[in-house]
């Protein structure tokens, strides 16, 4: 990374990048000189990639590298430039991505590399911003990601069991490998080529499942691995979460703690590298969105750093991004780690972003004792360690404190220092500190969803009601059997009816009747003679089994029974995928007190999909000729088709529509299909699991966008509003004795705050510079208290996009309480 690669990002970036800029030149020329320097030190002129035991070796020079996570299909084209840039200035060197097969090869031997789907393009954008490339193929990647990122034919390729030594799934996965190892090379993308990719990973956290294979296990390992190797993509393959990774793979680490969990390379030419450092629980439907704190993240990095000398870190996900159309996993949300360091929408997390770069900063300053020096450790009490790295001139320390309540004080050489609750303390020469992971100077931001439209007009909606089909003579397939679901639906759809017949006696007489069905698919609709009669659905770590047992009514003679079946993602994980089993297992009718009559054998009819999936969502132009009606006095159903319009919103924030009016089902715009969704099923907190769905303004058109909707179960569409997402709110709380930044002017602490997309600061909602209470969402004035402490920020803020003031008490005209630790608490609202 050089210095003017920073300046240009900052000269050349467009408006919406500005507000990043203002808050980040300096650190971007700080961050990228000490790069340069050392990189003028060890670069020895060659253009390859290898390693040692110390980190990766990139043109001859061992390096300190931060990465990030971006999944190109889980944006758009339009976003990239914007999140690879906001990336490189929150500190990172690379991004790294999977690639997904079943997007590149939904049908066999046709390949699409077009749109979101454009590999090389996305790569393209990454190196014209200075990163660096890691290509997780895999093929299998697991990443919540629709069957695993397998493309579902593989599921009918004959005498075919998936990753193990099996020679029909061997072939295909060789071939997709090839391919796209190929096309890399092709487009001179690999490092030695003069492209960003510095490494590559084969598989996908195998040793998950190993075990479950036999003696097929290992044979599949060291045949994945010999097959990359001769390759010849002239930089290292990695696989994670494989402490057998045959030589010369690296073997790497995927988690939470990996300074606490790897077990460590095993080869001594081989570096620590942590592939996947989660930064927050990714959410599923049923479950109440689990954070993960900057705190926690930046103590896990240096610990890994610290203890197990680690070179690489990897942030899963540094941008999550959208689950777009049915490629979610089984209950997974189409918001995919939204609270990752850039949000679904690409905003800037705060305090989580700013808090990393940081740590990526004060590590990368001590980059030459960390990737040269001699390495020590000792205890410093009960629960504290120090690691130590050290050259003949530079020395860096890491001070650990595990206890997670007290605040010890330790003695590191001839230096008393007290360490906060679980945090470790990085001294730079060993004797400054210059950062610490408990302590947040970040600046925080609030994000605000702004309706901008409401769809409440119902003279410009329209509804479909989806048939319930009952005539097996039209049905696309029968059998005297329940068909699995996958197999039947080739996964080209969430949904597949199951129709039968039932014939009811009149000597049955008026007996209470009830059905029961067992179902291994995800939402069970039941209907009997076009009457709905009841649903039921599963949960993402509840039982596997789905049961609905329920009262019916029959009429005399032959009586239809009509099931909907309903996937909400395929599984994306496990041994043997191939053989699992969805759909409806058992069905059966109960009169009084007879036993259950099953059902399993009687001759079975089968729809695959509804209807409107193919003759609705396209048929953009088309209205009552195709039974689309008005919706005044209208009931809401299940199974409805609704569609409307909505303008563009004005500006460039990211764009979503809440849905927490609506039930369960699709969502598409102008053709694009937008994700799931399920608001109906809600977490424990009585909230959905989402309420708001991202449009990426790529699917927009200038006016009239086309939105339709599939709703399972129920839901009002006229209370479906429009909202712009943006970050209205920011605070900065600073004490006095905060570490100032490594690339701050001046050695005193400093509130910054800033406004992204190009807002401006436009009031200030609090200020106090004294000892207020409380923190950035609840605050007050303390006891002591500078009254001129609004006056002094708003001087400094008011209509500009970003300011720092000094946590000094020369800033406020002198110090209003000698003796006491003073901060400087600012809450700013941009527009």
């Amino acid at each position: 990374m050089k210095r003017q690669e920073a300046g240009q990002f900052f000269a050349h970036a467009d408006p919406a990048d500005m507000a990043v800029a203002v808050a980040l030149a300096v650190a971007a020329v700080a961050y990228c000189t000490a790069a340069a320097a050392a990189e003028s030190r060890w670069r020895t002129g060659w253009d390859d990639v290898t390693h040692d035991g110390r980190a990766l070796v990139v043109s001859g020079a061992r390096r300190m590298l931060f990465s990030g996570d971006m999944h190109y299909s889980r944006s758009t084209p339009e976003m990239w430039p914007k999140l690879i840039a906001k990336a490189k200035a929150g500190g990172l060197d690379v991004i790294q991505t999977y690639v997904f097969w079943n997007v590149h090869e939904h049908i066999q031997g046709q390949y699409n590399f077009e749109g979101r789907y454009d590999l090389v393009k996305f790569i393209r954008a990454i190196q014209a911003k200075g990163l660096y490339v890691s290509l997780r193929i895999g093929p299998f990647v697991e990443a919540e990601w629709k069957y695993g990122g397998f493309p579902f034919w593989l599921h009918d390729v004959p005498n075919i069991t998936f990753r193990t030594d099996n020679e029909p799934f061997k072939q295909h996965m060789q071939n997709f490998v090839t391919k796209i190892v190929t096309l890399m090379k092709h487009e001179g993308l690999y490092y030695p080529q003069g492209g960003p990719i510095i490494i590559s990973q084969i598989e996908n956290e195998y040793q998950m499942v190993e075990h479950a294979f036999g003696s097929g296990g290992p044979r599949y390992v060291r045949w994945a691995a010999a097959m990359a190797v001769n390759l010849q993509t002239g930089v290292p393959w990695m696989m994670c979460k494989q402490n057998d990774a045959p030589d010369p793979v690296i073997n790497t680490c995927n988690g939470l703690i990996c300074g606490e969990t790897f077990v460590g390379p095993n080869s001594p030419n081989k570096p620590a590298l942590w592939t996947e450092n989660w930064t927050s629980r990714y959410p599923i439907y049923g479950n109440d969105t689990k954070m993960r704190s900057p705190e926690d993240i930046a103590f896990a990095v240096a610990l890994f750093i610290a203890r197990k000398k680690g070179s690489f870190v990897s942030y899963y996900m540094y941008h999550g991004g959208t689950n777009f159309g049915r490629f979610a996993a089984s209950y997974v949300t189409t918001s995919y780690y939204d609270g990752a360091p850039l949000d679904e929408y690409g905003l800037i997390w705060q305090p989580t972003w700013g808090h990393l770069r940081e740590m990526h900063a004060a590590i990368k300053h001590s980059s030459e004792p960390l990737l040269f020096g001699s390495y020590s450790n000792f205890s410093l009490g009960q629960q504290q360690e120090a690691h130590v790295f050290e050259t003949g001139y530079e020395c860096v320390a890491f001070l650990v404190n595990f206890d997670q309540h007290n605040t010890p004080k330790v003695e590191f050489r001839n230096i008393s220092l007290q360490l906060a609750p679980k945090s470790i303390s990085i001294l730079s020469d060993c004797r400054s500190v210059v950062f610490e992971t408990a302590k947040v100077n970040a600046p925080q931001g609030s994000r605000t969803a702004n309706i901008v439209q409401s769809l409440n007009e119902i003279n410009n909606w329209k509804a479909f009601i989806e048939p319930v089909p009952q005539d097996m003579s039209k049905c696309m397939y029968t059998g005297n059997q329940l068909f699995e679901q996958l197999t039947t639906t080739k996964d080209e759809t969430d949904y597949l009816w199951y129709i039968a017949s039932y014939e009811n006696r009149a000597s049955d007489g008026d007996q209470l009747v009830r059905l029961y069905v067992v179902s291994l698919a995800h939402i069970l609709h039941a209907f009997v003679n076009n009457e709905y009669i009841g649903s039921v659905h599963g949960s993402h770590d509840g039982p596997r089994n789905i049961v609905l047992n329920t009262h019916i009514s029959l009429k005399e003679g032959n009586n239809t029974i009509s099931l909907l079946s309903v996937m909400v993602g395929s599984p994306d994980s496990g041994a043997y995928m191939e053989r699992r089993y969805f759909g409806i297992q058992k069905v059966g009718i109960q009169q009084g007190q007879q036993p259950l009559h099953l059902l399993n054998n009687n001759l079975w009819g089968y729809q695959v999909g509804l209807f409107g999936e193919e003759d609705r969502i396209y048929m953009q132009e088309q209205t009552d000729s195709v039974g689309w009606m008005d919706i005044n006095n209208w009931t809401y159903h299940l199974l409805t088709w609704y569609k409307t319009t909505f303008a563009t919103p004005v500006g460039d924030d990211a764009v979503t529509l809440n849905l927490t009016s609506m039930g369960k089902g699709e969502v598409w715009v102008n053709g694009d299909s937008i994700g799931r969704y399920w608001v109906s099923f809600k977490a424990p907190s009585g909230q959905p699991s989402q309420s708001l769905y991202h449009i990426p303004r790529g699917f927009l058109k200038p006016k009239d966008n086309l939105l339709v909707l599939v709703e399972e179960m129920g839901g009002d569409p006229l209370q479906i509003t429009v909202n712009t997402m943006s970050v209205t709110r920011v605070c900065g709380n600073v004490d006095e004795f905060s570490v100032p930044r490594l690339q701050s002017r001046g050695k005193d602490p400093k509130v910054r705050i800033w406004c992204q997309g190009g807002k401006h600061i436009s009031a200030i909602e609090f200020a106090s510079y004294g000892n207020p209470m409380g923190d950035c969402k609840n605050f007050s004035i303390g006891s002591c208290h500078v009254e001129s402490s609004e006056f002094v920020v708003k001087q400094s803020c008011i209509g500009r996009r970003g300011c720092s003031i000094p946590v000094l008490p020369a800033k406020f005209g002198g110090d209003p309480c000698p003796g006491i630790q003073k901060r400087l608490l600012v809450v700013a609202d941009c527009k």
